[in-house]
């Protein structure tokens, strides 16, 4: 295996790892003045993100690391990136510090409250809950005002092979995954409404997780994922 590493908008660079049948696995770098790291994978997989990090700065100079959720992918190795970068401080939810992070995380992580703001030096990012969506109570994404990209973790999922960037549909791919892995999004009332809610932001790029960082029509994708999510809802009644 060798992790992808690409420049998807000023500044922001995608780390991608395919594993098995395969599914990729992207962390997103903010290379600004105080480096941040959204998504830090899994423990296993940390020797090879943190040389695709080092292609770009130095992984000691980590500042922040954050993650929509607590799940191994998205903060596996949490613990690593404080070892090799001293001055790095965990950055997610109020809820997540609280009921999580606060107790798994070598340090004091910073909680972030709905829509705060931190500024990286070159950079300003903001974070927005989006409890169960897709997933756990302390789920939420981060935003790039100064790139206009939306760090969407789990909101669309695409497996096989992918090129770094698309325009290409997102929102097909990710229905036809939920409908391969029924179950896997926490589903509830309101979950289309925090999806629209993402899709009132000025957004360039919707950073997957698990498939390309998407430059088409971001605000249509979004909206079109709430309908999904809606339809769903309504077929459970």
């Amino acid at each position: 295996m060798a992790t992808r590493v690409t420049e998807v908008a000023d500044g922001i660079y995608q780390l991608s790892t395919f594993v098995g049948a395969p599914v990729g696995f992207n962390q997103y770098l903010v290379a600004a003045d105080e480096p941040l790291l959204f998504h830090t994978g899994m423990r296993q997989m940390f020797p090879l993100i943190s040389a695709g990090v080092a292609k770009v700065v130095a992984p000691e100079s980590l500042r922040w690391v954050s993650f929509g959720h607590v799940e191994a992918d998205e903060s596996g190795s949490m613990n690593e990136w404080l070892a090799i970068a001293p001055q790095a401080t965990v950055a997610q939810s109020v809820i997540g510090c609280m009921v999580s992070i606060e107790d798994l995380a070598d340090r004091p992580p910073r909680p972030l409250a709905d829509g705060e703001r931190l500024d990286l030096g070159g950079h300003v990012v903001q974070w927005f809950d989006t409890p169960h969506v897709p997933h756990a109570w302390e789920a939420g994404v981060l935003y790039d005002e100064t790139t206009r990209t939306l760090f969407c973790g789990d909101l669309f999922t695409r497996f096989g092979e992918y090129e770094a960037t698309s325009d290409d549909d997102i929102v097909g791919p990710a229905v036809q995954a939920e409908d391969d892995m029924p179950g896997s999004l926490s589903l509830h009332p309101s979950s289309g409404a925090t999806v629209r809610r993402l899709a009132e932001l000025d957004i360039d790029t919707l950073a997957l997780m698990h498939g390309p960082a998407f430059s088409g029509d971001c605000r249509a994708a979004l909206a079109a994922l709430a309908n999904d999510f809606d339809q769903r809802i309504a077929a459970l009644d």
